[in-house]
């Protein structure tokens, strides 16, 4: 039984939506694990004495950093536009489940429509 061409449209659409809501999901992951790594070397940061000789990165070297405060702003600052940018995905990634479930429901309803059992698809991750 060939399905109608919009039916075939919003099945492409909707597989092209599960691509990008689970490369959004994958973008979450890494800054999370990212902000994660940055948050714990700060922390390790604040045992060391002052005085205490500490390298950066830059590019792939590491550079004798003037002093501790030095790695300790950078990190701070590289902190924050992590979470700035874990909030962006999130909010990206909150709506393309919206929508991924409204396809979804729209899709079902669809394929009940025009006689044809739809099989269960993938949920989105949490």
């Amino acid at each position: 039984m060939a399905l109608p061409a919009k039916l075939q449209n919003d099945i492409k659409q909707f597989q092209r939506l599960q691509q990008e809501l689970g490369g959004t999901q994958q973008q979450r992951l890494q800054l999370d694990l990212k902000l994660r790594e940055v948050t714990h070397t700060l922390e390790e940061l604040k045992t060391l004495a002052d005085d205490a000789v500490v390298y950066r990165p830059i590019g792939g070297l590491l550079v004798r950093a003037k002093n501790k405060k030095e790695v300790e702003d950078l990190l701070t600052e590289e902190k924050e536009t992590l979470e700035v940018r874990v909030k962006a995905v999130e909010r990206q990634e909150n709506h393309l489940k919206e929508r991924y479930t409204a396809m979804q429901q729209d899709l079902t309803a669809q394929l009940q429509a025009a006689g044809i059992q739809p099989t269960s698809s993938a949920e989105p991750e949490a």
